[in-house]
């Protein structure tokens, strides 16, 4: 059908405008700007023709500043119903399609369907709440339509829960910002959150725990405290599910299997390979106890997800499929046989098998399943999508073999994440994915050609809440990030011009002070970049606002308004600590950034990886190994890179023969993140960067000893070239969490004196 909206007023005319940007967020396709402009009336008059929950909506985003009255024959805001030819095939994207034309005389919006019709309203609401003060609309016309078919936000309720109202609040930010796609979290190790009639312990033994991890993972304190039970009820479901389709968004369920599943073999042990007990998890991470694949287990995950597809009416159910550690498998006779049985290569061919019999099931159903890219092990269920977490390489090996996939990698859409100096922010994850970054993710993998490409569904963002205690650190996690996000899904991001979308997202600030969002405002902090220079380093300070306004010591002092003024890159060529700080009016506006730069003779060179890092934890790249940045264990994706699996090789041309007699760098251990010491490391030197001679070696028994802070005394030595080979630590052994996985080892800073 075609919805048309009229509102008549009076004509005005305006031209300045037409050179000018909206405040929209997402921006829209196209916008023309005509001559004119529309005067808001003190009353909309509806017409009773209208969709009716859609209309009830703007009356309620506008009711503070707008009245508006019903009248059952034509009012001044009309609609007229078209119907499209039979014949006519729609994509996602066209049911989201929209017209605006906004003139001296009405309002006019065009849809096929009320979930275009709501979505221009959301750009309408915008548009008022915008020029309500002037009362003047600028005329124009918007031609508008989504790129992205899914444009998503992720919930984790297990770690930490949220309550109905609150789950609401999330789906109404997800409403304003065009998004569409609600993933629920709702099962792990920590807490099973939805009820299940059939068997109820889930929720009497799976929604609770003795107590929680608090503070950073690597100082394993715990705070004593009961947590819930905590859950959702069947009927609760039912309403949020209701309140999300009132809004044109899809709650997609997820229930993890084979792993993640401490919660549910709490209440039922039966389903483990071994015998028990079990107890919801209290630390975070991975944990080897996962569900057994055998007939009473898939009789069990079978009548669990009849419930669930009972509920939730999306195309797609979740089973998750991800860090599903092998160990118990490996040693349960019951697996091994299986394994032998059906002519399975190894566990990971038994993880395939599961998800396949799992997807079969749902199949038969009428729905289809997603998971995270590790379904792809041992081979991808037949008509299973990919939610491709890991990086980008899940999603390629998916739509190049034709089968959907959401792009949602940890180095771009993780919102657990720090966004800014992590002095000033709460307790996160760990990573670092400020909005800048957010904003310059393309969906759409460069391998993949025009065809292949058109498997990726879509985009979407995650938040993991083992850090996140209360609602209004979820809303600080994911303001400003979730503007970005939308208008990357929305196919009009644009990060060559990043500063014009900030400029938006500070004027946004506005409504999500009117609405009470605790957001956070990391964009008026200091940020800061090395780069390589004469004797050093160089360090360049940006702000969004106005770069005159930054002020900065060189002695580690605290800066103000008499604090010299930041002009150009500071020249930094010895060890000294940078701290810096935004004034407007002669008042602080910002938190203080600090930086201690650690200078040895190493800093700033040139220097190649043989391997490079993994996509989640690369910022800065190469260099940031010679930036004279000591790594801090709080910025593992900014200070730190990080390798899965792999060996450092890295080569640093001095640029001439230089005298060194001491080398150093860090390695980290967090086996709870999979994070192993290095195995071993060697010590190179060469002239000509060819032929290289091994000066020092040390082992696994001294990085330890050493607690991974490695410093090695290397003798007087003049070369050109210095490569150091820091040895991963391999594959995980058991007893470990993530055993059988490949390890992670991180490195910081390589210095030479």
């Amino acid at each position: 059908m075609q919805r048309i909206l009229l509102v008549f007023c009076l004509l005005f005319s305006t031209v300045f405008f037409s050179q000018n940007r909206l405040n929209l967020i997402p921006y829209p396709q196209k916008v023309e700007f005509q001559k004119g402009e529309f005067i808001i009336p003190e009353t909309f008059v509806l017409s009773g023709n209208l969709p009716e929950k859609e209309t009830d909506y703007l009356k309620k985003q506008l009711s503070s500043i707008l009245k508006f009255e019903n009248r059952v024959k034509e009012g001044n805001i009309q609609l007229e119903n078209s119907s499209l030819p039979a014949n006519h095939l729609m994509t996602e994207q066209d049911k989201e399609k929209y017209v605006l034309e906004i003139s001296p005389k009405y309002i006019h919006i065009k849809s096929v369907t009320d979930r275009g019709y709501f979505l221009a309203l959301q750009t309408l609401i915008q548009i008022i709440d915008q020029f309500k003060d002037s009362k003047k609309i600028p005329a124009m016309v918007i031609e508008d339509q989504p790129k992205f078919a899914w444009r998503g936000m992720h919930l984790d309720v297990c770690r930490h829960f949220f309550t109905v109202e609150e789950v609401k609040q999330y789906i109404d930010y997800l409403a304003m910002y065009k998004l569409n796609t609600f993933h629920w979290h709702l099962t792990d190790d920590q807490g099973w959150r939805i009820e299940i009639k059939k068997y109820p312990k889930l929720t009497t033994v799976g929604a609770k725990r003795k107590e929680s991890m608090i503070g950073a993972y690597v100082d394993n304190t715990f705070d004593g405290k009961p947590y819930g039970p905590y859950f959702y009820t069947q009927e609760q479901i039912k309403d949020v599910v209701k309140y999300a389709t009132e809004r044109h968004i899809t709650v997609v369920p997820e229930i993890e299997m084979p792993g993640h599943a401490l919660a549910a073999l709490s209440a039922y042990p039966e389903l483990a390979c071994t015998k028990g007990p079990f107890e919801p998890a209290t630390k975070w991470g991975v944990f080897d106890d996962v569900f057994c694949p055998k007939d009473e287990t898939f009789t069990f995950l079978e009548n669990v997800l009849d419930e669930v597809i009972t509920l939730f009416p999306s195309q797609y159910i979740h089973i998750g499929g991800d860090e599903c550690p092998k160990t118990r498998w490996k040693e349960c006779a019951h697996c091994q046989e299986l394994i032998k049985k059906n002519n399975l290569k190894d566990e990971h061919g038994l993880q395939s098998y599961f998800i396949h019999r799992i997807e079969k099931y749902v199949n038969s159903k009428g729905r289809k399943i997603i998971g995270w890219d590790e379904i792809l092990e041992g081979g991808l269920a037949p008509n299973a999508a990919v939610m491709s977490w890991t990086g980008i390489k899940g999603g390629v090996e998916a739509a190049k073999s034709g089968h959907f996939a959401v792009m949602t990698p940890g180095s771009y859409c993780y919102f657990d994440h720090y966004q800014g100096d992590t002095a000033t922010e709460p307790n996160a994850f760990g990573g670092f994915t400020p909005l800048d970054k957010v904003y310059s993710y393309n969906p759409i993998p460069a391998e993949l050609n025009a065809e292949q490409a058109k498997y990726i569904k879509g985009v979407q963002a995650n938040l993991w809440t083992e850090y996140i205690l209360d609602f209004k650190q979820v809303q600080y996690m994911i303001f400003p990030r979730l503007l970005a996000l939308s208008e990357v899904g929305w196919g009009t991001a644009d990060p060559k011009n990043y500063k014009e979308f900030e400029g938006r997202v500070i004027n946004e600030f506005k409504v999500l002070d009117k609405m009470g969002v605790n957001y956070a405002k990391s964009i008026y902090n200091i940020s800061g970049k090395a780069a390589a220079a004469n004797d050093g380093v160089s360090y360049e300070l940006s702000t969004s606002q106005n770069q005159n306004g930054i002020r900065y010591t060189l002695d580690g002092t605290e800066p103000n308004v008499n604090s010299q003024t930041y002009q150009n890159a500071i020249p930094v060529s010895k060890s000294r600590t940078i701290k810096s700080a935004y004034f407007e009016n002669r008042q602080l506006k910002s938190a203080v950034s600090s930086q201690t730069f650690t200078i040895s003779k190493a800093t700033g060179k040139k220097i190649t990886l043989e391997q490079q890092p993994s996509e989640n934890y690369s910022f800065g790249g190469a260099f940031t190994l010679v930036d004279g940045i000591i790594g801090n264990q709080r910025q593992l994706g900014k200070t730190w890179l990080g390798f899965k699996g792999k060996d450092v090789v890295a080569t640093i041309d001095f640029g001439k023969k230089t005298q060194f007699s001491e080398i150093y760098f860090n390695t980290l251990d967090n086996k709870g993140s999979w994070i192993h010491f290095a195995k071993s490391a060697q010590v190179f030197i060469s002239d000509n960067g060819t032929n290289f001679k091994m000066i020092k070696e040390i082992g696994k028994d001294e990085i330890l000893a050493a607690k991974g802070k490695i410093k090695l005394n290397v003798g007087n030595q003049n070369s050109k070239y210095l490569k150091i080979q820091i040895e991963n630590a391999g594959i995980i052994p058991a007893g470990n969490p993530g055993a059988d996985s490949k390890a992670w080892l991180f490195v910081d800073e390589i210095g030479a004196n």
